[in-house]
């Protein structure tokens, strides 16, 4: 178990969540105003190198918050400032994750919080543009932030010389074009290039080779809404939240069977026991918590028997889950996992771009299956049938995470909910009634 580093309490870990709340946050006066804004944009522009901004991020620890949990400094690092030519930062605010709603949550609390760390960015890896790849369906944020983009070149913090300094800034906004498959890095750049959305192969990676064949840093909404609080108070006191390995917090959207729905912001090492539970006040009355997605639908299943599972990276990786993108999924005893994992097939068979074999056909033969299953055709065939594609969707067999998702889909229900598979399978019943 990682050891926790510090206390918990309501206000200490309230890091990106202080100021949600405030009247007029979204607007750049009140957020200088109010919640000291753009204070490390100057610190970083008038104050510090780029190589510093780099390893200040480096020493917080800071570790992305889209799904993947990579060190977010080494990434900025791996971007060679000093290369000729443009280089770009790329957001992907393409939150399309179902159980997911962080990212929509600070863009329409504080999107000056996540240009702020926009910028401060773009400056340390050396480059002058900005994208923000936004879902498409995200009318509202994507409105407040085309009113901050204009608050803040209006002041000159966008621009040719913002803060005074001779160094040009801007952020532009593409909306997204519907697909799932958009949220996976490389296909996202695909996608902002016009093209279609496919994943490409890897190497060579988007530091060196991202968007129009430039190098590229490409970050999550959360990840560098963080940024800001990190260089405004340094690397040093963000490690003394959450786990050694884990430092931090995260914001979780909280979602299904429970009575306070809504997005968390936690502090890393807490148990999966205390967000549920506690903060977003357990399942109904009269219900009992029957299994719970940790990090979104791609997320494997844990049992309620889990709940005491820490809410740090490597916690989540020992439960043989993930934090992925911080939704939090619960559903209690009035449904059924068989029907639950056969409505997530078919969404990612549905939103596969197609482009390599084990996901485009490995899907297909797993949502047939299920419906055999659940119409009383099922046998230990079709048990079979599952448990071998899902083996073939994992492990590094498709060219993106969409493929492996569905693959964890069927294996940690399998792992953890054997009995029900074999109700439906083999004994042609359903225990736990209609719902789905």
């Amino acid at each position: 178990m990682a050891e926790l580093r510090g206390s918990f309490g309501v206000a200490r870990n309230h890091l990106l969540t202080r100021w949600f709340g405030t009247e007029d946050l979204h607007r750049l006066e009140v957020y200088e105003s109010k919640a000291g804004g753009y204070a490390a944009l100057r610190k970083a522009l008038l104050d510090m190198k780029p190589a510093d901004l780099v390893n200040e991020v480096k020493t917080s620890g800071l570790r992305g918050r889209g799904g993947a949990g990579f060190a977010t400094g080494v990434k900025w690092s791996f971007i060679n400032r000093d290369a000729p030519g443009p280089k770009y930062v790329v957001v992907n605010a393409d939150e399309s994750e179902p159980g997911t709603s962080k990212d929509r949550y600070i863009m329409e609390n504080s999107p000056h919080m996540l240009l702020e760390g926009i910028m401060i960015a773009a400056y340390a890896v050396g480059a002058n543009q900005a994208w923000v790849y936004i879902r498409g369906e995200y009318d509202g944020p994507h409105r407040m932030l085309v009113e901050a983009i204009a608050e803040a070149r209006a002041k000159g913090y966008l621009g040719p010389k913002p803060m005074g300094v001779n160094y040009p800034l801007d952020i532009q906004l593409y909306r997204g074009h519907g697909a799932y498959i958009c949220g996976e890095e490389t296909a996202l750049l695909e996608s902002l290039e016009g093209k279609r959305a496919q994943p490409r192969s890897r190497p060579p990676f988007p530091a060196v080779k991202g968007a129009w064949a430039r190098p590229t840093l490409l970050n999550n909404v959360e990840t560098l809404s963080t940024v800001p609080w990190i260089i405004n108070n340094g690397g040093a006191a963000y490690v003394k939240f959450g786990t050694e390995k884990s430092p931090g917090t995260r914001l979780m959207s909280v979602s299904g069977n429970v009575r306070k729905p809504g997005v968390y912001e936690v502090e890393l090492g807490q148990t999966f026991r205390h967000v549920i539970m506690e903060l977003a006040g357990g399942p109904p009355e009269g219900r009992r918590m029957k299994v719970f997605w940790p990090g979104g639908s791609s997320a494997p299943v844990l049992p309620e028997s889990m709940l005491d599972t820490h809410t740090d990276m490597e916690a989540l990786a020992a439960a043989r889950s993930m934090g992925g993108s911080g939704g939090v999924i619960v559903m209690d005893d009035s449904h059924c996992v068989v029907k639950a994992a056969s409505r997530l097939l078919r969404f990612y068979a549905h939103e596969s771009c197609g482009k390599c074999t084990p996901c485009r056909v490995g899907g297909d033969w797993a949502v047939r299956t299920y419906d055999r299953i659940l119409a009383n055709e099922g046998s230990q065939v079709e048990l079979g049938i599952l448990e071998r594609v899902a083996d073939g969707l994992q492990n590094g067999r498709c060219l993106c995470g969409l493929g492996d998702s569905a693959g964890w889909v069927i294996d940690s229900t399998f792992r953890h909910f054997r009995e029900e598979y074999e109700d439906h399978a083999l004994r042609h019943t359903c225990k736990v009634g209609s719902h789905a």
